[in-house]
């Protein structure tokens, strides 16, 4: 079956899926492969929970006129991905970055879906499964499409990139993520800064930070649409402030969001500069940035009995942490409490990043500190307002005998160490 005969068949079904426990009616379930699991085993079960087709790349699973046969279901995946991309030939936005990309794509869509019908990546489905199933529920009505763009190794976000064909490129910034497989902070800036090669050899346009100024190098030969806050630029954001609660101004319109940290900034900025470049009215640029309520565990402002909870528990990496703790050192309040966990994927420099992380907390000896995690616990000082804990578990047992009253914390961590069940010990 070629291409165009598979198109044929996707366009008889609702949706795309990869999943078994989400399939609905007349979905096309795509049986794909990985280290431990094998998605073909699963291709009775797929139709018999509705699947209208399933493809698959193992012909001992084949069932007559429900089952597609192709030699790689992922491959397959990818290019049905594209093909529908071409034949739509939806304005794309690509992000990429090491922090905020997908607080960024959430505000971006919340302001162009003031104008536009437009579908974004849900949660951060951003990798080489995730991009296509993107493109994939993206329909006719869809006049602006919001990709985000994730990446641990060099060449990922050039594959990314010939998927998805953005018409519009942007980078948050470039930090220390994912250094074990991008080979440190200079192999960061390069794998990312594939989302430039592709637009400069497809003349795209990309939007830029004018302040960031690694941004401003690598793309002042390429089309841009910029921002800044004291450069001269396309849009112009001014006043900003973090009370916790970040604010800009722009166009003389003081806009007030519901998100924690002066970190948050440039997110809410380029979600404006965005606005504008698609003339959206600037009172709606307002509106949907003030409308936009974090979720997920993404610098969440949460209360607990007495306490408040600033809850950033998604991820984590040395940038991300190092904003987290120039935001928090900044908030008056008489009893602020850190959790913080391990941050993952750090190779060689876990070490090294976990010691300056402890370092940068010893000066502010009116802020308990709590580490958790092994990586923490190999590099722990003796320091009367730090204690580190090697688990979760041993955390837990002394967090629960001095439980917080009338308390300010942060809590932040990699995915993997699932610091949100802190919560459940306030």
């Amino acid at each position: 079956m070629n291409i165009q005969e598979l198109y044929d068949k996707f366009l008889e079904c609702r949706a795309v899926t990869t999943d078994t426990r989400k399939i609905a009616q007349n979905d096309l379930f795509f049986a794909l492969k990985g280290t431990n699991f094998d998605a073909n085993l699963f291709a009775k079960e797929a139709l018999e929970k509705g699947a209208k087709y399933v493809v698959i790349d193992n012909k001992d699973y084949f069932i007559e006129n429900k089952t597609i046969l192709v030699p790689d279901t992922l491959k397959t995946l990818q290019e049905l991905a594209n093909y529908h991309r071409r034949v739509l030939n939806t304005k794309i936005i690509a992000l990429t970055g090491s922090n905020g990309k997908t607080t960024t794509k959430e505000l971006i869509n919340s302001v162009l879906s003031k104008k536009y019908r437009t579908t974004a990546t849900i949660g951060n489905l951003n990798n080489h499964i995730g991009v296509p199933l993107t493109l994939l529920s993206f329909n006719k009505d869809t006049e602006i499409g919001i990709v985000e763009m994730g990446a641990n190794h060099k060449k990922e976000i050039e594959f990314l990139c010939e998927l998805a064909e953005p018409d519009f490129g942007y980078i948050t910034n470039f930090g220390k993520a994912h250094l074990e497989g991008f080979g440190g902070v200079e192999g960061v800036i390069e794998g990312k800064s594939e989302l430039y090669k592709y637009i400069e050899n497809n003349e795209k346009i990309c939007f830029v930070n004018l302040d960031d100024t690694i941004q401003n190098e690598k793309t002042k030969h390429l089309k841009r649409f910029t921002f800044s806050t004291n450069k001269d630029s396309d849009v112009k954001i001014t006043n900003i402030t973090a009370n916790p609660m970040v604010s800009v101004t722009y166009e003389n319109l003081v806009i007030q969001s519901h998100l924690i940290g002066i970190y948050n900034a440039n997110n809410i900025n380029i979600a404006i500069t965005i606005g504008n470049y698609f003339s959206i009215a600037s009172n709606l640029i307002k509106q949907a940035i003030e409308n936009y309520i974090p979720t997920n565990n993404r610098s969440q402002l949460l209360k607990k009995d007495s306490n408040e909870i600033i809850l950033d528990a998604y991820n984590a990496n040395p940038s991300s942490m190092a904003a987290a703790v120039q935001n928090f050192t900044q908030l008056e309040h008489s009893n602020k409490i850190i959790v913080f966990g391990d941050m993952f994927e750090l190779g060689a420099e876990s070490t090294s990043e976990h010691q300056k992380l402890i370092s940068s907390l010893q000066n502010e000896a009116q802020i308990r500190c709590y580490f958790v995690g092994n990586e923490f616990y190999q590099n722990k000082i003796e320091q009367s307002n730090f204690s580190f804990f090697k688990t979760f578990e041993d955390f837990s047992t002394i967090f629960l005998t001095n439980k917080p009253q009338n308390a300010l914390l942060l809590i932040k961590g990699s995915r993997g160490m699932a610091l949100e069940r802190t919560l459940e010990l306030l």
